[in-house]
């Protein structure tokens, strides 16, 4: 593929949707500049779990999108290098009550008709599938197509298998517009570079790149903390968490929200999350987010009270009001597509985003609907 300074495609983000982006636009022949003001996975991805879920998906547009990615990742394990750790481990959703198991089993009986795989796990069963689960649970639901990958890697590994040009370090200031508005490329202060087609990539910095362009997305940050243990053998074999977990990922609440997901690693470490506020882009550490997040992890596997926890970090999730990405093409600029606003999901629904575009610059029909992920579905706020 050959590279210049005007490639048919310039992807702004260099996380793991601007790279799946790059990659599926550069399966279908075109050439691809990614352009990000910091380092590959320096935003969300890095603070991401790495977490490809269906588990946690009403039936509707998400899910459909999930289910995609599900099967393009599959793909992908195949294709990239090991090192993305693509580990199709399963989920477990557990209730500590029958009230909760009521529900979960609502929940899976609407996701099964949409092709989503759930078995439901009695109390009795549930140590056979996680053996240091906590006794004295009602029960739980196996969701055996959710998978992790180490996310950082697999947005490297996708950049490198795309053969893009990747420029790291450069802040896009402008998008270049000709006489009809349509994109004409990107400025950055190495100069101009020109195409056709802009991607925005940009997860929280998404709002911020449409503005450049003339047009309007209301991505708002939603801080989340991650706790990290020292490596242990393998107490954790699948994502596990409480049922509370899929109504966190639903609200619009601005404030703290925490509820117990705990799942182990390849390499070792215990990852434990999750938690959500909106408080703009303010890394403080809460002292109070930790604590719920650990009183959580050791109330589901009383194994890890003993254990260190080795670091914690923060991230920002990109949050759209009505917990749908933004993909497709701007209603106001021709040549501008988003692919942003994917909230905590971004790197379960990257294959599928990243195929979709590829598919509207090519011209092809998108293997689902994608209506509702409509950007301009905003305009009435503007």
């Amino acid at each position: 593929m050959s590279q210049s300074n005007s490639p048919d495609v310039i992807v702004v983000g260099a996380g793991v949707v601007g790279a799946a982006c790059a990659y599926y636009a550069a399966r279908s022949g075109l050439s691809v500049t990614v352009i990000d003001r910091g380092p590959v996975a320096g935003g969300t991805t890095g603070a991401g779990e790495g977490n490809l879920l269906v588990s946690d998906k009403e039936p509707g547009p998400e899910l459909e999108l999930a289910l995609l990615s599900t099967r393009l990742w599959r793909d992908l394990a195949d294709t990239l290098p090991p090192g993305t750790e693509y580990e199709p481990k399963g989920g477990l959703v557990v209730a500590a009550h029958e009230g909760g198991m009521a529900a979960l089993r609502t929940f899976a009986a609407k996701q099964r008709a949409t092709g989503v795989s759930a078995e439901e796990i009695p109390a009795d069963r549930l140590h056979d599938l996680e053996p240091h689960l906590a006794a004295g649970l009602a029960g739980g639901f196996h969701y055996p197509q959710d998978a992790q990958v180490q996310p950082a890697l697999a947005a490297a590994h996708l950049l490198r298998a795309s053969g893009a040009r990747v420029r790291t370090g450069e802040q896009v200031t402008a998008v270049l517009t000709g006489g009809h508005g349509e994109v004409r490329g990107v400025r950055t202060p190495a100069g101009d570079t020109h195409a056709p087609y802009v991607v925005n990539a940009t997860g929280t910095w998404g709002g911020e790149l449409a503005r450049l362009a003339g047009s309007h997305l209301p991505v708002m940050p939603r801080r989340g903390f991650v706790l990290v243990t020292e490596p242990l053998p393998r107490v954790v074999r699948h994502k596990v968490y409480a049922v509370d977990y899929v109504a966190d990922v639903a609200s619009g609440s601005a404030a703290l929200q925490t509820s117990a997901v705990v799942e182990g690693t390849p390499s070792g470490p215990v990852l434990i999350g999750a938690s959500r506020e909106r408080v703009g882009f303010d890394r403080t550490l809460s002292t109070e987010a930790l604590r719920r997040l650990a009183d959580g992890a050791t109330a589901l596997f009383p194994v890890l009270a003993g254990v260190r926890v080795m670091r914690t970090y923060a991230g920002f999730r990109p949050y759209l009001p009505d917990h749908l990405p933004a993909l497709g093409a701007d209603p106001h600029v021709p040549g501008l597509l988003h692919a942003c606003g994917h909230e905590g999901a971004g790197i379960g629904l990257a294959p599928a985003t990243g195929a979709i575009v590829a598919d509207l610059i090519g011209g092809k029909e998108p293997a689902l609907d994608i209506r509702p992920f409509d950007p301009g579905r905003f305009a009435a706020t503007t």
